[in-house]
């Protein structure tokens, strides 16, 4: 080699090695891989978010677990069983009944429903006899029926826009 540093052999070795391996060099060459956005995004704080928000996340996560008559658990759900575990998840004590849920809901408009929001049905006479929690984009997540199990279903559908009674928020 012509040319010694002044620190000694070591030293230009370690540097050379730093060269090579992409640790040390032009920023905008470098081989070392960037961390990821979403792997930041996901690291960074998040806002927290509202109760309504948080009972709609938990009843989506319940999506394929069976329906189950009187059901408040994983294990199975009837609609306002799904509402109330959901709601309770969320830091809100939601009554256990459809008909209750209805009752202390404060009424919104069906064109101003908001994610978290709940949707009511009759399904036999003139009375609140089944319950959903609205997901946006016309979707609601509910538990339908034995046999079936939670899952979405649409607000425009035929059957459901016929029995649609209202929409109800928790304060």
């Amino acid at each position: 080699m012509g040319w010694t540093s002044p620190y000694g052999r070591s030293f230009l070795i370690t540097g050379l090695l730093l060269v090579l391996s992409g640790v040390v060099g032009c920023a905008t060459t470098s081989s070392i891989p960037r961390q990821s956005s979403v792997k930041a995004e996901a690291t960074a704080p998040t806002k927290p978010q509202p109760p309504p928000h948080r009972a709609l996340a938990t009843a989506v996560d319940m999506i394929g677990a069976p329906y189950r008559y009187g059901g408040t658990n994983p294990r199975g759900f009837d609609c306002s069983g799904l509402v109330y575990y959901a709601y309770r998840e969320a830091g809100i004590h939601a009554p256990r009944t459809s008909t209750e849920q209805y009752r202390q809901t404060r009424r919104v408009k069906v064109s101003h429903l908001q994610p978290g929001d709940l949707v009511f049905f009759t399904i036999s006479q003139d009375k609140i006899s089944h319950v959903g929690i609205y997901a946006g984009d016309g979707r609601f997540v509910h538990a339908a029926s034995s046999g079936k199990s939670v899952a979405y279903a649409l607000l425009h559908d035929p059957y459901w826009r016929a029995r649609l009674i209202g929409a109800g928020r928790f304060q």
